[in-house]
């Protein structure tokens, strides 16, 4: 797991610190981290990030230092990995399962399956996810296997160079087939749980692009269609909200709309993810079906 630079001969960098700065994107934070860790290296030795350099001088950040990560119980489970690489990895995640540890999901959370796989294969790192799923919410969740990737994958987030894809299935019949959805988004002041698009227009602005794929009635004639979405921004709940307050809350879901006998919650899943990896910069794109067990019902 290690980062490295062989200096050019256009070489505009005074110092090891540079590189680390400019060419790695290194966060202040983790620089200083590595430093403390004695983990950068000049030409195979280890160094002052403040060292001069000159043409050809070969920059190591070894990232694959230990950390503590006995916080999260380790818990035997079946992991649906779609891709794993040195740097992260992709998990298709099931409805019904946390991504974090809780009072209610202490031992039995996504993270405590992935601190047992780490141990497995001999990884000490901590667990960070990079796009966090709901509860009943299923699809690709990528984790990071170092601070490093979290932090490059975040800026990606922030660039929207980190595109997430979700396909739902909604109540009702929309009248628009296509369009997006533009609403302030907020905590609802009586929940610390809850969202709402408030009435004040306060809130943080939230942006969902959306296509209906199909519809269909299920054998009482109730109306549904799957629709896909695609997430400028990234607030919490967000696709419920939108959908909810538009009058076409997502099946199933008993929080922003009405429970359901057809699902055991939301009918939502992260059916695509696409962005750059951050040590190739290749683009990596990943898509997976919609469960099939959710529209079982209507076909």
């Amino acid at each position: 797991m290690k980062l490295e630079y062989i200096v050019k001969s256009d070489n505009l960098y005074k110092n090891v610190n540079e590189v680390l700065l400019h060419e790695f994107k290194f966060s202040n934070r983790l620089l200083v981290k590595v430093i403390k860790n004695n983990c950068v290296y000049l030409n195979n030795q280890l160094c002052n990030t403040r060292s001069t350099i000159k043409k050809e001088d070969i920059i190591t950040v070894d990232l694959g230092y230990e950390e503590d990560n006995s916080n999260i119980i380790p818990t035997k489970m079946n992991l649906n990995i779609v891709y794993e690489d040195e740097w992260l990895l992709i998990l298709n995640k099931p409805a019904g399962i946390a991504i974090h540890p809780s009072c209610q999901h202490f031992d039995n959370s996504l993270s405590n399956g992935l601190s047992y796989y780490f141990n497995l294969i001999g990884l000490k790192k901590k667990i960070r996810p990079i796009n966090r799923l709901d509860f009943h919410t299923s699809g690709l969740c990528v984790f990071a296997k170092c601070e490093y990737i979290q932090e490059m994958l975040s800026k990606e987030m922030i660039s929207h160079d980190f595109v997430k894809e979700y396909t739902c299935i909604v109540e009702g019949f929309l009248s628009s087939k296509e369009g997006q959805l533009s609403f302030p988004i907020a905590r609802k002041p009586s929940s610390i749980i809850e969202r709402e698009v408030p009435a004040d227009g306060h809130g943080q602005m939230s942006i969902t692009n959306y296509r209906v794929l199909k519809e269909f009635k299920d054998n009482n004639g109730n109306k549904y269609s799957l629709v896909r979405c695609v997430l400028e921004t990234g607030r919490t709940h967000q696709i419920r909200v939108h959908f909810s307050h538009i009058g076409h809350p997502l099946l199933g879901d008993s929080l922003y709309g009405n429970a359901s006998d057809l699902v055991p919650g939301q009918a939502l899943c992260c059916t695509k993810l696409s962005f750059f990896h951050p040590i190739s910069n290749e683009e990596i794109c990943f898509e997976i079906p919609f469960p099939v067990s959710y529209i079982l019902h209507f076909t």
